[in-house]
């Protein structure tokens, strides 16, 4: 039960973010940046036609989609999704928060990076556009940040005959803007270091680094091409914020060691993504 009440706020406060990008960055400055949030914003613009209504009729066809391709844990979280959007979109106001139309752009463009990317996280979605990147994931392991573009396409175009050539690469620029923010959060924010380490004192760098680092490391045999002689190399991972800590420590005992460290974007396992024990 906790766990679900967690997942239900962090769908209720990623939809309440959406729904403050588009009434107070984005649709004030008419700019239809994808989604079936730009689709209201246009057809609000040609027919005053109320935004939260188009985007809950919408959202009964998404539901559909979702429910057929996605399943019915998906579709029970795009229900919650798909029925708040509609209402926070009616109650926060249409307010036009930054008069700049590029600082408003980039500003709403990040948060809803930021609102799209924990939906996903929670395999939910606001409905709308957000839906199809999911099934492209799915079926076709497409990057949803990828998918979100393309779908989002269709509204970009018809902005342009809606709206000013201005608004057309505003909304560009946005969907760029969003998609880049969705890659970052979802491979980017739990960036480690990959360090290997070929020294004459492997035993003392080893316990150092085991016990004031508090990594676990990985001996891994190997030849040296010129001396054919066999070593133990040194393989760790470690945080970016430790990686200064390593290099002390390999300083003090072999100044001459050869290091190779490279950045990954992604670790999971015991001491990382779970703790059991010691590490």
């Amino acid at each position: 039960m906790l766990k679900w009440l967690k997942k239900l706020g962090l769908i209720t406060f990623a939809i309440a973010l959406l729904a403050v990008c588009v009434n107070m960055f984005l649709g004030p400055h008419s700019i239809a940046a994808g989604g079936i949030t730009g689709l209201a914003i246009i057809l609000e613009h040609l027919f005053a036609f109320d935004r939260s209504i188009t985007i809950l009729a919408a959202n009964a066809l998404v539901l559909i989609a979702a429910l057929v391709f996605l399943g019915k844990e998906v579709f029970l979280n795009t229900v919650i999704g798909a029925a708040l959007l509609p209402v926070f979109i009616r109650f926060i106001p249409q307010h036009m928060l930054i008069a700049d139309t590029m600082l408003s752009m980039v500003a709403g463009s990040v948060l809803a990076g930021v609102s799209v990317s924990i939906l996903y996280a929670n395999r939910a979605s606001s409905g709308g556009t957000a839906v199809p990147p999911l099934i492209f994931k799915k079926y076709f392991n497409l990057n949803t940040s990828i998918g979100l573009l393309f779908s989002d396409g269709v509204v970009v175009i018809l902005s342009l005959f809606v709206f000013s050539v201005d608004s057309f690469f505003y909304a560009i620029f946005s969907i760029i803007i969003t998609s880049i923010t969705m890659s970052y959060i979802e491979s980017g924010m739990n960036k480690k270091k990959m360090v290997y380490i070929l020294s004459n004192r492997t035993e003392e760098i080893t316990h150092e680094i085991l016990t004031n680092v508090g990594r676990g490391v990985t001996l891994v045999p190997v030849i040296g091409a010129y001396e054919r002689t066999e070593k133990h190399m040194i393989m760790v991972t470690l945080d970016s914020k430790n990686y200064q800590d390593l290099l002390a420590i390999v300083s003090r005992y072999d100044k001459e060691a050869f290091m190779i460290t490279d950045t990954v974007s992604d670790v999971h396992g015991r001491g990382f993504t779970y703790s059991s024990g010691s590490v």
